[in-house]
């Protein structure tokens, strides 16, 4: 009888143990699914790293009740390798060639200082100068005193743009690109948004016209309380019924700025291959996690400078409870990127700092 129910629970456990590798799948690989046919489904991404961590403690407890049934955890992460390596590439850090070209994405939350700096512009614009980069892309390059802040940023670069999406009594949101290289011209790339856009600058580097794509896409929109509300659900602070219907609240509110994110991405990626004749640099806030339909459309036929040279989850919206990595950064094959990293130790905004050098190679 003993034996038996032994039994039972081993193979009770290994249903789980599957089901968990299923579920892990199906998120992995929600990035295939367009958000505006299946809302839910095209948001499983943000629960990825949850399977990843569950699949974890079945690879411990096999190893220490039956590590025969270790293969099931192991097959999992083999068929999930791909996602995994963009959610957490795992790079050691490379020698920098002379010649490149450093490049900031930073959304710096209209110089707020993150309620933590009084002079949150003064904080932003000391670490842009102390970093020395060849270009500045921003996000949230917006407030009400615009000529103070040119005139302080003319001391560093020699070009500057900003272009603002929104400006009225509602708000103010723009993008901004601040660099040493001359602004040839600036492009805005059409889709319909009422506070958030991609432009497109096209700078002289080295003699070439390269194309550099700045992007701020549509937000979560969640407000102060659903974000405390979804913290108290991870603390187990909530009751079962309040959070099951906090949850279908939630995803049904982030499937629907999902949706319009991705044609926004959809845009942008339309204008990517339709000037494929420039070396291209694209970058900025995505408001979207690594495992997205987003993020995935926008890389098509870029390499993601953060998968393919940095390290561990890169987590870039530093806010309490939502850990993701939204801010990103891509370039054509024209460039060859090292080194790119998020600067955890910059906390002037509710986004962190995505840093990275490219290094400019000519076709042949």
């Amino acid at each position: 009888m003993i034996k038996q129910l032994k039994a039972l629970t081993i193979n009770i456990i290994a249903g789980a143990n599957i089901a968990t590798v299923l579920l892990m799948l199906a998120s992995g690989y929600s990035d295939r699914i367009h958000p505006t046919a299946h809302q839910m489904l095209s948001n499983l991404g943000m629960l990825f790293p949850f399977f990843l961590f569950a699949n974890l403690l079945f690879i411990f407890f096999w190893l220490t009740f039956k590590w025969k049934k270790l293969w099931i955890p192991i097959l999992g992460y083999i068929l999930v390798f791909s996602p995994l390596c963009i959610y957490m590439p795992l790079h050691t850090t490379q020698e920098v060639p002379e010649g490149t070209i450093k490049i900031v994405s930073y959304n710096v939350c209209q110089y707020g200082g993150n309620y933590k700096y009084e002079q949150g512009f003064d904080t932003v614009f000391s670490y842009l100068k102390q970093q020395e980069p060849d270009i500045v892309c921003l996000q949230e390059d917006a407030d009400t005193w615009r000529r103070f802040v040119f005139q302080r940023y003319r001391k560093v670069f020699p070009y500057n743009d900003t272009t603002l999406f929104r400006n009225d009594a509602i708000g103010m949101n723009g993008v901004g690109i601040h660099t040493r290289f001359p602004i040839l011209k600036k492009e805005r790339i059409p889709y319909e948004s009422a506070a958030n856009g991609s432009v497109a600058y096209y700078l002289d580097i080295e003699g070439d016209t390269v194309l550099v794509i700045n992007n701020h896409l549509e937000g979560t929109h969640l407000s102060i309380e659903d974000r405390d509300n979804y913290k108290r659900m991870l603390q187990g602070k909530m009751r079962k019924d309040t959070a099951r219907a906090e949850t279908f609240f939630l995803i049904d509110k982030l499937g629907k700025y999902t949706a319009k994110r991705s044609k926004e991405a959809d845009a942008v990626h339309a204008y990517i291959e339709a000037h494929r004749q420039y070396p291209i640099i694209v970058c900025g806030d995505f408001n979207d996690n690594p495992i997205s339909y987003v993020r995935r459309t926008i890389a098509q036929g870029l390499k993601d400078c953060f998968v393919e040279t940095g390290c561990g989850l890169g987590l870039s919206y530093n806010q309490k409870g939502f850990f993701f990595r939204i801010d990103h950064m891509m370039c054509s094959d024209d460039f060859e990127p090292y080194n790119c990293e998020i600067d955890n130790k910059m906390d002037a905004s509710d986004h962190y700092p995505l840093i990275c050098r490219l290094k400019y190679v000519h076709k042949p």
